[in-house]
């Protein structure tokens, strides 16, 4: 199997002013590629802490984070990040915003600005490229955010909870968005939530993880086929058993946490 990431044994202990508390333990997991993988668990779990590591923000106190065989030791453009806040550059317009990467490793200019325009095109912003960040909409902005982010062809996109500020409507538009890229592009992507729907709609397999320290406690590959539809996922046969039941073991993770 084609593995472009992989933890193995990994765990991770921040220092504080009472005492050490230890985030990650024990943390192993492996992501074939072109798979869409969702990290699921109570707050402070660690699952952003999972991206920090894959993204080589972060460095582990034990095992190792691997990407393409290769220990993780700083970021790299094979691994893109996209946050809850699409932290675009307010003096710079939607097309710069997207190639800012690209203009500053000197990449040729009119081939960035042609690519980044079929991106914003992509995501539905075509005719936005002049506009200021201040003059769109918050899914607007995310928008943007995922054209950024793609635009380099990164092998590994980390998404840490994207759409958690967004309305409903929004919300839902931007998960169907997200899921055409990745069909398209083939992408292999790690996803944090906390919305169990976001979920079971975007994922090929959720991993749920413990209560702090964090550790992942169940693997459930979904049945229902890359081609689901938002409108009709519910009727799956399996869909209300198996929402139930992730409900049911972040609910008993969320309880842990809190007692």
């Amino acid at each position: 199997m084609d593995i472009p990431i992989a933890l193995e044994n990994v765990s991770l202990t921040f220092a504080a002013q009472s005492r050490p508390f230890t985030v990650l333990q024990d943390i192993s997991l492996a992501l074939a590629r072109g798979e869409f993988v969702v990290l699921l668990g109570p707050s402070g779990c660690g699952k952003s802490t999972i991206l920090n590591l894959v993204a080589g923000f972060t460095k582990p106190d034990c095992g190792q984070v691997l990407a393409d065989g290769q220990k993780v030791e700083r970021p790299g453009p094979s691994r893109g990040m996209i946050f809850q806040q699409p932290n675009l550059f307010p003096w710079l317009s939607v097309l710069e915003n997207v190639t800012f990467g690209p203009r500053l490793a000197r990449h040729h200019k009119a081939g960035v600005n042609q690519q980044a325009r079929e991106w914003l095109e992509r995501v539905g912003l075509k005719g936005f490229e002049h506009h200021a960040p201040w003059q769109l909409s918050g899914g607007m902005k995310q928008r943007v955010a995922l054209a950024r982010a793609w635009l380099p062809e990164p092998e590994v996109l980390l998404l840490d909870e994207p759409f958690g500020a967004l309305d409903a409507q929004t919300r839902l538009m931007m998960q169907e968005l997200l899921r055409n890229a990745w069909l398209a592009t083939g992408t292999t992507l790690l996803f944090v939530t906390h919305d169990v729907e976001e979920a079971l709609f975007l994922a090929d397999r959720i991993l749920i993880m413990s209560a702090r320290p964090g550790r992942i406690v169940e693997e459930i590959v979904l049945p229902f086929g890359r081609q689901r539809d938002i409108e009709t996922l519910a009727e799956h046969p399996q869909y209300g058993d198996i929402k139930r039941h992730v409900l049911h073991r972040v609910r008993e993770e969320a309880k842990r946490h809190l007692s």
